[in-house]
């Protein structure tokens, strides 16, 4: 390959002094250097030999239509706007396959090494390494028997008791998962390009640096071009002054001679237009335009108005004869595609252009017409986007003939508009261009003298006759020349693409007008004919021969059909485009210079730089040149961007074209055509190159030796990537060189630009075959990156196959780019396949964060002394102050709950404590103060007897939310146990809930587990048994039927530090814990709660929260008991059958005061979000509740309480009466907010600045704010201060640190049953390491901030808010900096209405997030890049890997919090059923 290609570049390399490109006559000869060069890419990346992960795909997913279903889509050569046949031809030609047998066999290694992955393999399952470097500390630092603790609480998972290893810290790895992640991670080790420096630094102020260039860039070094002038524009004598003289000329003089033949769909002549013909046809048209439509008074069109021209592509004829009708009556055509749908892409845009024209008429032939949709009164309803028209037929039989004295006025050219032809522009919006009189005719002449025209030649056009080459060849300079025209229609290309050979030989054609891909699909079709011949053209005339890959469809095709006659002067590329007219055309006569081609470094060209290839580089682009200059025009090549300097010989720019024969304006768009046609270039000393403007043309290229142009790319199709640019087509060239016709369709590549962080990042779609299989097009898909990569220097951001047929087309069916790019935006593509690489691509991340070393405390304290900010401490009000009316704390004895019940049932034994309430809302049971002390006492010798239970025992209390929990839990003080209460197991759920039973009461040492009779059942079925073994349960003792004695003596409790109940719950993150509640803890925190809320016997709260843990329990259990007032109670799972219970409730007993979970108000916000009418007419009033509080043990969710205020205000709730509450581990309730002092407040700050663990207070609405709310008023009795989680030392106000908490009611120590409290005593003990360090705090794992507000307390002080931002367990380090879940997750949600849920983790430092979909899995991979996007722009973080699943498969806990870590294990051991998972490259 080397000899064969280094030979090939000798002969290319002949240096001129112009310019340093190898410009030099050459022989033809097939150039697939392109193809080569990949192969010899992607067999180089074989060699490292690296497995790219796979995404695992769910089976539905995977199954694909039937092959009967699916109309192959039009494949082509990679031109933009137009496709081809459906059949793809099976015996391809040699040329076309030899890039093929590089394919499979070369990579076997690595499919094999990615299959073998995907079944697991056998990798060793340690934990991945850590691919940042910036290793997270805090799974190493988690003390030993909170690990042990956690890895019980882990078998409890949702998903099952898969048997599973267990890593260093306790994560499960033995799965397919781990296997691909693993992969994952190596790959992201290879080597990789070095990133761009930094270009802004994430920090307080975000700081844009400028982008450095690079120093080793390619520079231009060539001399100032100069102006490039064609030859002059002969005029002839008998060239007519207009196009319409030409017409009346060869209409009188030669009637009889033809002037277009149209072909049907076999091929044989429809129909032969002559020259008579035309010529009175189009005099009937303008007579019958401008006289028979309106009123004579007020005729619908005058000279100069706009018409619009629609007409499908297989009827030139009438098309040619409407053209020069509006010339003759002096009306502006506008032809346009025909609208088959209402959606059809793009026609929007087209109506818009319409619209901006004034177009009220819209000419169109009687099959077309018929062929248009209509309405059900049969009238063509009004396309979407397009103005209002007139439907007006034009065949002959239609129209009335214009009376004999009526003749049309026919002028010299002169400067009016002579027809506006559409462009389609990058964004896909629609332009008009205007074509003056004289540039229409000048053009004409100046094609004339170009490609040598004379009187009646024959000549071919494949092309589109409405726009471009097609109109400006075959059906204005034809009749200039009264020359024949064939046109061959698209239809019959898709059916025979030979056809027009075959016409050519037929005819014996002068000329052919085609594009490459119509000479790509002949080879295809090609197979030895005899009856073809090319030896009668002279000219070949190639459309998009300023497209740098026509040149091998050039190439291959001269090498089969030179046999066949065809001469090599003959192929004639041109450049054109709707501005400039044509620009440059290649003469096909003998003594034309010779054609050039230059083989250029791509590197070179993507800074816009002229380099010779050098030997060993694989990335080239060989250009060949599309001729000279046109007759009368000048030329120069300006800076793209800016002022329009003159480039240097050696530098790509924007070619600008000085002629008369050019457009003249974008119609209506003053700004734009001022930019576009009033161009005046300039020279490097400042002067002006000419004092007429030029037009810039769009086209990207520079002009070589002997005048000669070259094109290297379109404006269009330019795609700027950190500094360098880079070609839309000479990408689709490299993909379609990987593996050509195998697993995509040629030509049904889209290859566009999407903003993500600052820069474009490339985007490829391509169409993928029905019959290739996952596998393979997998491997396609990762091969095109490597060739990408290798060959552009550039990453592909993301890589989609969407399914055949898919693709917005454009009318000539090619891609619509702008409605796909928009697709893709949407998330409205659905791809079959996803391969994103933003760890590629994405290389402009501001800097990781470096840890600088800590400041010591003292520091801290002085520098806040200095600088006049107080420390972070707060308090609630003492609990000291008495009420007189308060008989518990005048009664000082009772120390003890049980001593306050045995006191109630004896003063007020008829007061109602308690209220049950069924889920239709009725009471279901209630306890007055002496039932609840009578059935306490028959639990406690229930125990004494049955049980013999010692003093201290420990006792499990498995009951559903209600009465008997809150007996049972007296009962056993009564008898001088330690209860623990634990939510009973779900009657269709027990393998997953029951385990986490059991290990309760095992960790617990719990000696004996009391029920009910219906749960007795349920422990001792058969799915219990199979899922735990219940041989080793403690003596479960059913209280359905309960003694009817008292004990002999109720314990008296003598010690108030002795142990009241265990508090067990299972953390977010998984870890079971229980906490130690003392009697003196239980008072304080009762008498706590009693204060703030102004509790009195008097009062009734209604509660919804499940009574297990926390201050759920607390407030269903001990505060009634207490404080005297009446508890309402409403089990939380009533509500899943009837959601407007718990408000129902509020409303008729005219509560005041109620609390509840996230969970129970998400529950009311989205069941009945629809419902607030009915429920206003059911009476629904919540103006009386002065107090709703969200218990909960996180940051409050914002969103969702300023939802459930919004919803229900119309019900008469007040916004301010929702607030939150705030508890965790060590002190169940920090925060409450109570009934008096001032409302939550709350504070915008910078996201960006919290990452680095620092608040920075911002303006609402300002970029990366963030809302927090306050977390309620510090409860009576308890102090608050932020220290420094590292150093321990205090901070100053409104700086970032973990919550520390002293007061009466903090728990006394976490309780393991394995004797192993002292370890983490920390959590219980912990003492600050300056300032005040004789004072006991609890560490509550959460980090926060206090802020001193301008509000006052009730005590006339200034009012302290404490603003809690996340659990530091919770808390993600990824590249040195601190994330919270919830602000990624809520980023993802708001991207797509689909995503219902998401939850992120980290693993190995990789972000995986997991988001469950709503909506058909088909839409499930458009969210992967959505996603992917919304995290970098948001987060500057990359997303590893993205799961979609289905809706509920994220674990939430009774509290409504995510479990995040439960959701991790399960999908490492692959028991998720994802739809799909994607692996980000």
């Amino acid at each position: 390959y080397e000899k064969k290609r280094s030979k090939l570049i000798r002969i290319l390399i002949k240096l001129t002094n112009i310019i340093p490109a190898n410009l030099s006559p050459t022989p033809y000869h097939p150039l697939d250097v392109h193809s080569e060069a990949v192969q010899a890419v992607l067999a180089r990346h074989v060699e490292s030999n690296v497995a790219v992960p796979m995404p695992s795909k769910r089976r539905s997913l995977v199954v694909q239509t039937s092959m009967d279903a699916y109309t192959p889509p039009d494949s082509s050569s990679g031109s933009e706007e137009e496709a081809g046949p459906g059949n793809d031809m099976p015996g391809m030609e040699h040329w076309m396959t030899r890039p093929a047998h590089l394919g499979p066999a070369h990579l076997g290694s690595t499919s094999s090494s990615s299959s073998s992955t995907q079944s697991g393999g056998s990798e060793n399952h340690s934990a991945p390494p850590d691919v940042t470097g910036y290793s997270s500390d805090s799974s190493h630092s988690r003390p030993h028997s909170e690990r042990h603790i956690g890895t019980i609480a882990r078998n409890t998972q949702k998903y099952g008791n898969a048997e599973r290893m267990e890593t260093g810290d306790g994560v499960p790895v033995s799965s397919r998962v781990s296997a691909k992640i693993q992969q994952l991670v190596n790959t992201l080790k290879m080597p990789r390009r070095p990133p761009l420096r930094e270009f802004f630094v994430d920090d307080f102020e975000e700081l844009l640096e400028v982008q450095q260039p690079d120093p080793k860039q390619p520079r231009p070094e060539g001399a100032e071009m100069l102006a490039v002038s064609g030859e002059a524009l002969g005029v002839v004598t008998n060239w007519p002054p207009s196009l319409e003289a030409a017409l009346q000329r060869w209409g009188t003089i030669s009637p009889k001679a033809p002037c277009l033949t149209s072909l049907d769909t076999t091929g044989k002549p429809l129909y032969v237009l002559t020259y008579g013909k035309l010529w009175s046809r189009s005099i009937k048209l303008a007579y019958n335009i401008l006289h028979k439509l309106g009123s004579k008074q007020e005729p619908m069109l005058r000279p100069g108005d706009r018409v619009a021209l629609v007409f499908p592509n297989n009827d030139p004829v009438a098309f040619m004869v409407a053209f020069y009708g509006c010339l003759l009556a002096e009306v502006v055509p506008v032809p346009i595609e025909v609208p088959l749908t209402r959606k059809d892409a793009g026609s929007q845009q087209i109506g818009f252009l319409l619209g901006s024209c004034g177009v009220t008429v819209a000419l169109t032939s009687d099959a077309c017409h018929k062929g248009l949709p209509k309405s059900a009164t049969g009238e063509i309803p009004q396309f979407r986007g397009w103005p209002k028209l007139l439907w007006f037929v034009t065949e002959s039989k239609h129209l009335s003939k214009p009376p004999r004295d009526w003749f049309p006025h026919i002028k010299d050219a002169n400067s009016d508009t002579a027809y506006i032809e559409y462009k389609t522009c990058k964004d896909g919006s629609v332009l008009g261009v205007t074509v003056m009189r004289i540039a229409l005719l000048t053009h004409c002449q100046s094609l004339t003298q170009s490609c040598g025209y004379t009187e009646a030649e024959t000549i071919v056009n494949v092309l589109d006759f409405k726009k471009d080459v097609g109109l400006w060849h075959g059906i204005l300079t034809s009749v200039m020349n009264m020359m024949h025209v064939i046109s061959v229609p698209y239809s019959l290309m898709k059916v025979n693409p030979l056809s027009w050979i075959q016409k050519v030989y037929h005819f014996k054609a002068k000329v052919a007008c085609v594009k490459s891909r119509d000479m790509h699909w002949a080879l295809v079709a090609h197979r030895e004919q005899k009856d073809i011949s090319l030896s009668s053209l002279r000219m070949l005339l190639v459309a998009d021969g300023s497209n740098p890959w026509s040149i091998s469809s050039c190439d291959a095709f001269l090498n089969v059909f030179q046999s066949k006659g065809l001469r090599s002067e003959v192929i004639c590329p041109c450049a054109s485009s709707p501005e400039a007219l044509t620009v440059a055309i290649r003469r096909s006569l003998p003594f034309s210079p010779c054609l050039c081609r230059g083989v250029l470094s791509m590197q070179g060209l993507s800074y816009s730089v002229v380099r010779v290839d050098t030997e060993e580089r694989l990335s080239v682009l060989t250009v060949q040149d599309v001729g000279t200059v046109m007759p009368g025009a000048v030329v120069c090549v300006v800076k793209p961007e800016g002022v329009p300097l003159l480039c240097k010989t050696d530098e790509i720019g924007e070619l600008c074209v000085c002629s008369v024969a050019t457009g003249t304006s974008y119609y209506g768009l003053t700004g734009m055509t001022k930019n576009t046609f009033e161009v005046f270039p300039v020279a490097s000393g400042g002067g002006l190159v000419s004092e007429y403007a030029f037009v810039r043309t769009g086209l990207l290229g520079f002009v070589g030796p002997g005048g000669l142009v070259f094109i290297s790319g379109k404006m269009d199709g330019l795609i700027m990537v950190s500094g360098r640019r880079h070609n839309a087509d000479d990408i689709v060239a490299t993909a379609l060189a990987v593996e050509p016709m195998k697993f995509v369709y040629r030509g049904r590549i889209a290859v566009f630009s999407v903003t993500v962080l600052r820069d474009e990042r490339i985007v490829v779609v391509a169409e993928q075959r029905p019959d290739s299989t996952e596998e393979d097009s997998f491997q396609w898909m990762s091969r095109v990156l490597q060739a990408i990569d290798s060959i552009h220097g550039v990453g592909v951001f993301c890589l989609g196959l969407v399914p055949a047929n898919t693709l917005p087309k454009t009318p000539l069916g090619g891609i619509h780019l702008s409605e796909t790019k928009q697709l893709y935006l949407e998330g409205g593509l659905h791809p079959c396949n996803v391969l994103m690489c933003p760890h590629t691509c994405v290389t402009n991340l501001p800097k990781p964060r470096q840890k600088q070393p800590e400041i010591g405390p003292a520091s801290v304290m002085v520098g806040n002394l200095v600088s006049g900010k107080r420390i972070a401490m707060a308090s609630g009000r003492d609990l000291g102050q008495t009420d007189d009316n308060d008989q518990v704390t005048r009664h000082s004895i009772f120390l003890f709950l049980s001593e306050v019940l045995q006191w109630r049932s004896q003063t007020t034994p008829d007061h109602i404590l308690y209220t049950l309430l069924s889920s239709r809302g009725l009471v279901s049971s209630s306890l007055t103060c002496l039932q609840l002390h009578k059935r306490a006492e028959r639990v406690a010798a229930l125990l004494l007897e049955r049980g013999g239970l010692q003093e201290g025992d420990h006792i499990a209390l498995v009951y559903p939310p209600g009465i008997d929990l809150i007996a049972a839990f007296y009962g056993c003080l009564y008898a001088g146990c330690v209860p623990i209460t634990v939510r009973p197991p779900h009657p269709q759920n027990i393998s997953t809930t029951l385990p986490t039973v059991k290990m309760i009461v095992e960790v617990s040492r719990s000696a004996c587990v009391m029920t009910t009779a219906v749960i007795c059942k349920l422990l001792r079925s058969k799915e219990a048994v199979a899922t735990v073994d219940i041989r080793n349960w403690p003596p479960v003792l059913d209280t359905d039927d309960l003694p009817k004695k008292k004990p002999p003596a109720l314990y008296k409790p003598c010690n108030p530090d002795a142990l009241a109940y265990l508090d067990f719950s299972v953390s977010t993150t998984g870890m079971l814990a229980g906490v130690q509640m003392s009697h003196n803890a239980v008072g304080a925190f009762c008498r706590s709660v009693k204060l703030q809320c102004e509790l009195y016997p008097s009062r009734e709260v209604a509660i919804c929260l499940d009574p297990y843990c926390g201050l759920g329990f607390v407030l269903w259990c001990l505060c009634s008991v207490y404080s005297g007032h009446q508890s309402i109670l409403i089990p939380p799972v009533e509500l899943e059958s009837n959601p407007a219970l718990w408000l129902l409730a509020v409303s008729q007993l005219r509560v005041r005061d109620t609390f509840c979970s996230y969970s129970v108000m998400e529950l009311c916000t989205k069941g009945l979000g629809l419902q607030t009418e009915a429920l206003k007419a059911r009476g629904l009033d919540l103006s009386r509740v002065r107090a709703c509080v969200v218990v909960a043990e996180e940051r409050p969710r914002m969103s969702l309480t300023h939802s459930f205020s919004k919803l229900f205000k119309d019900l008469g709730l007040h916004p301010r009466s929702v607030s939150t509450a705030f508890g965790c581990r060590v002190n169940l309730a920090i925060c409450l907010q109570g009934t008096s002092g001032p409302d939550p407040t709350t504070v915008y700050v910078d996201m960006r600045a919290l990452r680095h663990d620092r608040v920075r207070l911002v303006e609402r609405g300002s970029p990366h704010s963030l809302p927090l709310m306050e977390s309620g008023k510090i409860l009576p009795g308890v102090r608050i201060i932020i220290a420094n989680p590292e150093t321990k030392g205090p901070l100053g106000d409104s700086h970032l640190g973990e919550i520390w908490v002293h007061s009466a009611h903090n728990g006394s120590g976490y309780y393991s049953g394995y004797g192993e409290e002292v370890l983490q005593s920390d959590h219980f003990t912990s003492r600050l390491s300056f300032g005040d360090t004789s004072t006991v705090w609890a560490r509550t794992g959460y980090l926060g901030f206090l802020r001193r507000t301008e509000l006052t307390d009730a005590s006339g002080e200034r009012h302290d808010a404490l603003y809690v931002v996340g659990a530091l367990e919770e808390a993600m380090e990824l590249r040195g900096m601190r994330y919270h879940p919830i602000d990624i997750e809520t980023s993802v949600i708001r991207t797509h209405k689909n995503i219902m849920e998401c939850a992120v983790f980290p693993w190995t430092n990789l972000l995986v997030v997991v988001i469950e979909l709503e909506g058909s899995e088909q839409e499930a991979l458009d969210l992967v890049p959505m996603v992917t996007k919304a995290v970098l722009e948001e987060h500057y973080l990359i997303v590893g890997v993205v799961v979609v699943t289905d809706i509920g498969v994220i674990p939430i806990n009774s509290r409504g919090e995510k479990q995040r870590m439960h959701l991790r294990d399960g999908f490492l051991q692959d028991q998720l059923d994802p739809i799909y998972v994607a692996y980000n490259m």
